[in-house]
């Protein structure tokens, strides 16, 4: 595959970003390029909205993986791409088109020229909720071609094209979502001694959750409690019956995400006492820590230094992605692709530079023919 044709799979996935377990345009539009380029090394099995690609080696002696996260985020465009998401409100703001589009050019060159070792392409749905890795792993389609090894990138915006970036260890953090009901007693503004008022309740639970990670966790494990979102009452001389928090929970230690969570469930039962409500919480979905092991991301640098791409150290992020549910079955490790985008992950204007694209596919195939 050429530049061009990168750019132009690129643009077409972009065009139609869709939700977790909803994508069914990106599935058969990945199915029919795969289909393009298939030979007789290469099965095709589906689950669900996704893919797995299996491609036999020359002389297999184990199995490698590669995952490519397929969904978009429910994010309203504003790029002003000529080829921006044609789904409304729906965009590839964390770069999943990329990820696709890589995979896709490093798949179409291990079919021309495979290497000794059998390889997977894992073309995985709902990474940005509801989290697809756990039970894709799960399922008898993955489990039939489980792969010894497995490894995955992210596209990093603030890194330039041409360099890459990893590092042993924890790379991304142990991360649930959190949903907070809050049932009072709604009433007169002039009587809220006849009320149960939920702005009230809710407004100094948001404080108190704070103290959490300040007073109730080891303060060298890092370890963070957001509420990104507060809803309450419908009109100002009234007092709310009911509100709604919505927040996350990230920590770099597993044991901690469990502590915090115990330590909301007893805030959560004594402001059912102090506020004489009802208090329901959902932790949404919850991704487990990205470990990476030092054998691989040793095994990668080595790989690259015969290339013009960089290789730079890591540090640790409290982002989260359930790439950390595979590591944690598989062996192996995720990376950071250099895109120079002037705005971040999750933003509406997210710019990627397609230079990158090739890159990755490079960094891909070199590292898989290294070990394969």
């Amino acid at each position: 595959m050429t530049a061009i044709d990168l750019q132009t799979i690129r643009r077409e996935l972009h065009q139609i970003p869709e939700l977790g377990f909803r994508e069914e345009k990106t599935q058969k539009y990945l199915l029919a390029k795969i289909q393009e380029m298939a030979t007789d090394c290469v099965e095709v099995r589906t689950w669900r909205t996704g893919i797995l690609v299996h491609v036999s080696g020359t002389d297999p002696t184990k199995r490698i993986g590669f995952r490519s996260d397929i969904d978009g985020l429910p994010i309203l465009e504003d790029t002003g791409f000529d080829f921006a998401s044609t789904h409304r409100g729906q965009m590839h703001a964390c770069g999943h088109d990329f990820h696709m589009t890589i995979a896709l050019a490093a798949l179409n060159r291990l079919i021309e020229q495979p290497v000794k070792d059998d390889v997977l392409f894992i073309f995985q749905p709902a990474e940005e909720g509801p989290g697809g890795a756990k039970p894709m792993i799960a399922s008898e389609e993955f489990l039939a071609w489980k792969p010894d090894t497995i490894f995955a990138l992210h596209i990093a915006p603030e890194l330039p094209v041409g360099q890459v970036s990893s590092k042993p260890g924890l790379l991304f953090a142990n991360t649930s979502e959190l949903f907070l009901d809050f049932k009072g007693l709604g009433g007169h503004a002039a009587y809220p001694h006849l009320a149960k008022d939920m702005t009230v309740a809710a407004s100094n639970f948001v404080v108190q959750a704070q103290q959490i990670v300040s007073r109730r966790l080891n303060p060298l494990d890092g370890s963070v409690v957001t509420i990104g979102k507060m809803e309450s009452g419908f009109v100002q001389n009234a007092i709310a019956e009911t509100a709604r928090l919505e927040g996350t929970i990230r920590t770099t230690e597993a044991s901690s995400i469990i502590l915090v969570k115990e330590e909301l469930e007893k805030l959560i039962k004594g402001f059912e006492i102090a506020y004489d409500c009802q208090i329901n919480v959902d932790y949404g979905a919850n991704y487990y820590q990205v470990v990476n092991e030092e054998k691989y991301v040793e095994l990668f640098k080595t790989s690259l230094e015969n290339t013009d791409i960089t290789y730079v150290q890591a540090s640790a992020a409290m982002t989260g992605e359930d790439f950390g549910d595979m590591l944690k079955e598989i062996p192996g490790f995720m990376f950071w692709l250099g895109v120079n985008s002037p705005y971040g992950l999750h933003h509406a204007k997210l710019t990627p530079d397609e230079a990158a694209l090739s890159v990755g596919a490079e960094a891909v195939e070199t590292y898989i023919r290294s070990i394969g």
